[in-house]
């Protein structure tokens, strides 16, 4: 199947499109609903079940979170409701769609996107995108494979932690020109240059439409920087590229995680485990 449906989930609004995911290219025009007021899951679901009988299309469908995603589960929700947390989504939009929902984070869609059919395309070994808007968002790809929630706008720079003091958000509340804020950018990606050793890195986000306006302000070590090519239709075309993916097998869960009903959801959580004797006998000497 060539064409697959792929949903991003926006703060303001929540898009989707028809996607030929031999070439990257919409097989359609995108269309937009706006987010629902809150964000809480019932209504984005809703939503999205909408998007979805809009186009008709058979088969999966790829479908993004602003948050963290791990085997389906949402375990983040910064601009979202906090219901999301420990949700199973990938089930909950399944059931309300009746198609197969695979879901994953919009930086990880967008940074998909850009290794296969955008400015990462035939680059090999490491390529880092980056999202910069209300945060900073982060996809880690090698070798065209995803390693998944890197979350790298949360890393702390000695005092300042990264997204609140260099997104554009931070550039926008501290009134800064664009030489300025490059300087805060360069630091960043100096420190993830250090940690990461990048081939590549990838700026995406609104930023990415002013490329002229920062680019050669910012200054690195050893790696190449470009702006994102697929800008606001990166995240739709990489959660088509991941429902065009097999299905990963069901992960294995740990016997120290079992599940509880919290808030009408299943979620696991740690179960209490009582120390060894040889600990006790150390704790008390």
């Amino acid at each position: 199947m060539s064409v697959i449906l792929g949903i991003d989930i926006g703060g303001s609004g929540i898009k989707g499109a028809p996607v030929n995911v031999s070439t990257g290219q919409l097989a359609g025009e995108r269309h937009r609903i706006p987010t629902p007021e809150g964000a809480r899951p019932d209504d984005v679901v809703r939503v999205v079940a909408q998007l979805v009988e809009h186009f008709g299309l058979d088969g999966p469908v790829g479908v993004t979170f602003p948050g963290i995603v791990q085997h389906g589960h949402t375990l983040s929700a910064a601009n979202v409701d906090k219901g999301w947390i420990g949700l199973d989504a990938d089930a909950l939009f399944t059931q309300a769609t009746g198609r197969d929902v695979r879901l994953l984070n919009d930086a990880d869609a967008a940074g998909l996107a850009e290794a296969k059919f955008g400015a990462g395309r035939g680059v090999d070994g490491t390529v880092l995108v980056l999202t910069f808007g209300t945060g900073i968002g982060s996809a880690l790809v090698h070798n065209g494979v995803l390693v998944p929630n890197t979350e790298l706008g949360h890393l702390w720079l000695r005092e300042h932690h990264a997204e609140t003091w260099a997104s554009d958000r931070a550039r926008e509340r501290d009134d800064l020109n664009w030489k300025q804020w490059s300087k805060r950018v360069s630091g960043y990606l100096q420190h993830l240059e250090l940690l990461f050793s990048p081939d590549l890195f990838i700026i995406g986000g609104g930023v990415s439409k002013k490329a002229e306006k920062w680019q050669d302000h910012i200054r690195l070590e050893r790696s190449r920087l470009i702006p994102a090519a697929l800008q606001n239709e990166a995240g739709i075309v990489g959660a088509a590229l991941l429902a065009a993916q097999p299905a990963p097998p069901a992960p294995l869960v740990s016997p120290a995680l079992r599940p509880a009903r919290v808030a009408g959801r299943t979620e696991a959580v740690p179960v209490p485990v009582k120390p060894s004797k040889d600990k006790a006998r150390r704790k008390s000497s």
